[in-house]
C-alpha cells in the first residue's frame, strides 16, 4: 500500500511558489480592474487619457525629425488617426498604449518584491523603459509600415512585440537576478 503524503506538506514544499502565483494573480488583478475603472469613466467614442498622451509623444518623437507626421482624435470613433506624408497609415487604440504591458511588469516585481525602496524604484524605471519603448514603437511602425507596407503585419504582428515582450523579460531578469528578495 502507497503511504499518503498529507497535502500539509506539500503546501509547505511549495509556499514560496503559491505565495508568488497568489501575489502574482493579487497583484495583477487589482491593477486591471483599477484600469478598467479608469476606462470606463470615458464615454463608448472618447479616447482615453493615457492613449491620447501616448499620441501626443509619438507626434512629438516624430517631429523631432522634421517628418509630416500627425496624430487626430477620432471624432467619431474612440482611437487616434495616424498620417504621415499626408497619408493615413495606422491608428492607436487604447490598447496601444502599453497599460496591459505595464501591469503584467508591475505584477510580476511585486510578487518577487524584495525591500520597498528598490522595488518601488525598479517599477518606476521600468514604467518609464516600457513607456519610452511604446512611443517609439509605434513612430517606427508608422515609418516602416510606409516604407514597407508588404510587411506590416509581421511589424504590428510579431516584431514589435517581441522587441516590447523582450524588453519586459529582460527587466524581469535583471530585476530577479539583481534586486528581488531571490536574489542571493
Amino acid at each position: 500500500m502507497k503511504k499518503k503524503i498529507p497535502l500539509r506538506k506539500y503546501l509547505i514544499q511549495f509556499k514560496p511558489f503559491l505565495i508568488f502565483i497568489g501575489t502574482f494573480f493579487a497583484a495583477y488583478i487589482v491593477l486591471t480592474f483599477i484600469y478598467k475603472f479608469y476606462l470606463n469613466s470615458f464615454g463608448l467614442n472618447d479616447v482615453d487619457g493615457i492613449t491620447k498622451i501616448v499620441g501626443r509623444n509619438v507626434e512629438q518623437l516624430m517631429q523631432l525629425f522634421n517628418t509630416d507626421f500627425k496624430v487626430d482624435i477620432n471624432r467619431h470613433n474612440p482611437w487616434l488617426d495616424i498620417w504621415y506624408n499626408k497619408k493615413h497609415m495606422a491608428r492607436i487604440i487604447e490598447g496601444c498604449n502599453a497599460i496591459s504591458v505595464t501591469i503584467l511588469f508591475v505584477s510580476f516585481v511585486v510578487a518577487f518584491s524584495g525591500k520597498f525602496k528598490p522595488t518601488f524604484l525598479f517599477i518606476l524605471l521600468g514604467i518609464f523603459l516600457i513607456y519610452i519603448c511604446n512611443v517609439a514603437r509605434i513612430a517606427f511602425l508608422v515609418v516602416l509600415v510606409y516604407n514597407f507596407p508588404g510587411y506590416a503585419h509581421f511589424l504590428h504582428g510579431v516584431f514589435f512585440p517581441l522587441v516590447i515582450y523582450g524588453m519586459v523579460f529582460v527587466l524581469w531578469v535583471i530585476w530577479i537576478n539583481k534586486f528581488s528578495k531571490y536574489a542571493r
